[in-house]
């Protein structure tokens, strides 16, 4: 075998978008995969053991992504995925005109692979009124999970 049968294209340190967890261990207020969808959980509700033996957890969750509602069974004690969820702050940097966001961190860090927000509707509009084409200073949280950034609050800062 020759080495360029083993190309490696990219590299990272191996960590997975989601985590295993015991349906009965997921609390409201927490993450978990719905439909391949990162969800935040809304409520959860328990049935009792029945005839076959497994108490199920009902789980009425939202997409973190979307808005969307989605509803999930599994039984409490099966295992099911969590997604890991990140945020971080951002300040805004550039918005260009097909909505592509230029980001800064603290550390002078830059990232430029971020869009406006479509969910909710008048959210990327009220975040270009406020940066007002650069006028005054806007930061904002990214929230990354399963491979997706999307930005998910911003707030003016005052000078």
């Amino acid at each position: 075998m020759s080495d360029s049968e083993y190309a490696i294209e990219s590299a990272d340190a191996g960590a997975s978008a989601t985590i295993p967890m015991e349906a009965g261990q997921i609390k409201k207020g927490g993450y978990m995969m719905i439909k391949g969808k990162a969800c935040k959980v809304l409520s959860i509700s328990v049935s009792k053991t029945g005839k076959h033996g497994h108490a199920k957890c009902n789980f009425q969750a939202v997409d973190i992504f979307t808005g969307k509602k989605l509803e999930d069974m599994v039984p409490s004690s099966h295992g099911t995925t969590v997604p890991v969820v990140n945020r971080t702050e951002w300040e805004i940097i550039d918005i260009g005109d097909e909505d592509e966001v230029t980001l800064m961190d603290e550390g002078g860090n830059q990232k430029t692979d971020v869009n406006l927000p479509t969910v909710p509707e008048n959210m990327a509009q009220d975040i270009r009124d406020a940066w007002a084409d650069g006028e005054n200073q806007v930061s904002c949280t990214v929230q990354a999970a399963i491979g997706l950034e999307q930005i998910i609050a911003f707030k003016k800062e005052s000078e």
